[in-house]
Order: C-alpha cells, then structure tokens, then sequence
C-alpha cells in the first residue's frame, strides 16, 4: 500500500491578460481612483480654509496658488473627481434597489456616467465663473 502524500493541484485564478476591459470594470476602477483624489482634494480645501484662518498673507498664498494656471488644472480635475465620484454613488443607490443589474443596463450606466460627468464639471466650472462675476 502506498501512501500519497501529493495533493491535487490547486486550481489557478485566471491572469489579468484574459479578461477585457468593459465599461462597469473601468468605472469600478475609476471609482477606486476619484475615491483617492477626493481625500486628496480635501487636504486641499482644508488648506484654503486653514489659510484663511491663518489671516491675509497665507490666504494670499493660497489663492495665489488656486489662481495660477497649475492650481485652476488641479481644482478643475478634483471637480470632475467629485462629481465622476456622485454619479457612481448614484449607480450604486440604484443597485441598490435592485434595478440595473442586468450587464446592458450596467453597461449602460456606465457608460451614462462618464458621459454625464464631464459636461457637468465644465457647467459647474461655467456657472462658477458667471457668479464670480
């Protein structure tokens, strides 16, 4: 009598390289990365805020900063952030409820959100700047 001692094999994860890429697995991953530049854009407020408490001269600084070319780049992406970040709290709401979990309306929803959040920034930033005066 022999006595193994050799397990079966383990079955492996498929690699990466055999997926594609569809619309819901981007915008998961998108999710991930506006989560991150959300708490990163905050630090940011919280420094505009924290200048502000600080009194004119630091305050100077910041709006300086927010003023310049770099600072309007970087304020104009964590406002396409926030707002790509609601529409995919939007999308989960509505799985939430159970509705849109067939793979066309994921699909869909998907692809809704991405194409809605960049109008909505630039009518964000329009509406800014009509109020600026």
């Amino acid at each position: 009598m022999s006595s193994s001692t050799t397990r079966p094999p383990r079955p492996l994860s498929p690699h990466l390289s055999i997926y594609r890429l569809t619309p819901t697995m981007a915008m998961s991953i998108v999710h991930r990365i506006t989560g991150a530049a959300n708490y990163f854009g905050v630090l940011l407020v919280a420094w505009w805020f924290l200048s502000a408490a600080l009194g004119e001269r630091a305050f100077a600084i910041a709006n300086g900063f927010f003023g310049s070319w770099i600072g309007q780049v970087i304020l104009f992406g964590y406002t396409w952030s926030l707002v790509h970040h609601m529409f995919g709290g939007i999308r989960h709401l509505i799985w939430d409820t159970g509705h849109g979990m067939e793979k066309y309306a994921s699909r869909r929803l998907a692809q809704l959100r991405l194409a809605a959040s960049i109008p909505f920034t630039i009518l964000i930033w329009i509406v800014g700047y009509l109020a600026r005066g």
